[in-house]
């Protein structure tokens, strides 16, 4: 049977199966189907979205399981337009001013305006730190962005040909010139040292590819510049939106989805993949691009081939605690996005990445799309959407974590808000490491797939595309260039783009 398969792959060079109808996924299928390939998407859930996932708790209170944030919106629009379509036909969306309000453990109060000029002057006003100093900052971190991404984010890493364009000699010429060495922490305390509350801000970064700023490389301090250069962003009716409208796309081109039909083994022949196998049988494919995280994909779905054990080993990300509620009051003073910082940023991150754990004082992110989308919640209502960041699963104990965390989460929300929050909450679920593992296929929960705590890690994060198995390839956050919306749609680029060369 094998050898009939490789055969018909050989002459079905546009037969492709895409292993999870993630974000990337469905990026994915949609600029093959765009290029001509028959598409077809295998999901073991019921639905497509990933961790990018919507439901409702009782009484009304609607919510967006897992990202919260949408920066880059053209990215998005590029893959309708690769389809020939208009993007506002499928996604509709609008910039955030203010981006987030922060609360200091101090009682300090702090708007990001998404003008860089405001914010600055918001800065000035409350903290120890000049609007020039502010200003200064973010133009750097701009500079860095325009400087790297193009090569950074766009492209392969482990392409050759990537390394010898004008375009990544520009990059790498100007790195030293923007002060990116040492660590993020570093980084910031030398910009805004007069103030640990700024510093705190921007260390809070890392948090976008769940790192450690304390580790993690000063290059990720470009980060910022994503929401105070370019914009931060609200989808048109929740961030799910934005699964739904690639979902109807790659419909209307003919992608065909197979829910509930988990993928069991991607079939290999002669070093060439030839298809994939699940309950209901084997299926004939001329390549596979896995969307699902890539330590499953090896351990499950390629058991006979070899397994990249350093990238496989590299540490992992963060990942996420999180408690929807629906909040049976009205908080004005609360917006969109909302940050309630620790009194100790570093004990916080050390117990996360050294002592696998979470602290006893949290920060915490509150999001209430209620806030742009009223009928996500009752009237007088809010849906809270509240969210700690934690170690991935290790087989720590997590009911009690989870239950000591929410009393922690709590306490933060009473000091800085003034309001006993416990008695509001009308209804709830939570959801955890284990669970995020269980239901995305995430190993141990890990939202970015590994870290950013070390310089090479963009190196080292695992190629688009298999270097053994001709016409296997990866998209997703667990491989180049990482994990968020903005890279997981790259990620479906890179994979599209290596697909038409090979082509």
């Amino acid at each position: 049977m094998k050898a009939n398969i490789h055969q018909l792959s050989a002459n079905s060079s546009k037969t492709t199966a895409v292993v999870g109808a993630g974000v990337a996924g469905l990026a994915a299928a949609v600029r093959l189907a765009a290029a001509g390939h028959s598409v077809t998407v295998f999901e073991s859930s019921g639905t497509f979205g990933g961790k990018m996932q919507q439901f409702e708790l009782p009484g009304g209170y609607r919510f967006d399981a897992g990202p919260s944030l949408f920066t880059l919106p053209a990215l998005a629009d590029d893959v309708f337009r690769a389809a020939g379509r208009r993007p506002e036909n499928y996604l509709r969306y609008e910039r955030l001013d203010p981006i987030t309000e922060y609360f200091f453990a101090d009682g300090t109060r702090l708007t990001a305006w998404a003008d860089e000029a405001k914010f600055a002057a918001e800065v000035a006003g409350k903290l120890n730190t000049s609007a020039a100093d502010v200003t200064q900052f973010l133009a750097r971190s701009g500079a860095a962005y325009a400087a790297t991404e193009g090569t950074f984010l766009r492209k392969s890493l482990h392409k050759a040909s990537t390394y010898f364009s004008r375009e990544t000699l520009r990059a790498v010429a100007a790195l030293p010139g923007l002060g990116l060495g040492g660590t993020m922490h570093a980084r910031h305390a030398k910009a805004f040292g007069a103030d640990p509350r700024l510093v705190q801000l921007f260390d809070r970064y890392a948090t976008y590819n769940g790192s450690d700023p304390y580790q993690a490389p000063a290059t990720l301090s470009l980060i910022p510049h994503l929401e105070h250069g370019l914009g931060a962003y609200y989808p048109v009716g929740g961030i799910y939106a934005i699964a739904q409208g690639l979902h109807r796309l790659a419909e209307e081109l003919g992608v065909t989805f197979r829910f509930e039909e988990p993928v069991r083994e991607i079939l290999v022949a002669n070093g060439r993949v030839t298809g994939l196998r699940t309950e209901r049988g084997p299926y004939d494919f001329g390549r596979v691009v896995s969307n699902m995280d890539i330590v499953p994909t090896y351990r499950h779905l390629l058991p006979h081939e070899p397994a990249p054990e350093r990238t496989l080993a590299q540490p992992r990300s963060s990942s996420a605690l999180i408690f929807y509620w629906g909040i049976a009051a009205e908080f004005p003073e609360l917006d969109l996005h909302n940050i309630f910082f620790s009194a100790d940023y570093k004990a916080e991150f050390d117990a996360i990445f050294q002592q696998k754990t979470v602290a006893d004082d949290v920060t915490v992110y509150v999001n209430v799309t209620s806030k742009k989308t009223p009928t996500d919640a009752p009237p007088g209502n809010e849906n809270w959407f509240v969210m700690v960041n934690v170690p991935h699963d290790q087989g720590q104990d997590w009911p009690a974590l989870a239950q000591r965390t929410r009393a922690a989460v709590l306490r933060r929300l009473h000091r800085a808000l003034g309001r006993d929050v416990a008695p509001f909450i009308r209804a709830e679920r939570q959801w955890t490491p284990p669970g995020i593992a269980a239901d995305t296929s995430s190993f141990g929960g890990a939202l970015y797939g590994s870290s950013s705590n070390n310089a090479l890690a963009a190196f080292l994060r695992h190629p688009n595309f298999s270097g053994r198995v001709r016409g296997l390839y990866f998209c997703g956050g667990s491989v180049h260039p990482g994990g968020g919306i903005p890279l997981c749609l790259l990620s479906a680029n890179i994979v599209a783009d290596l697909i038409g060369a090979e082509l």
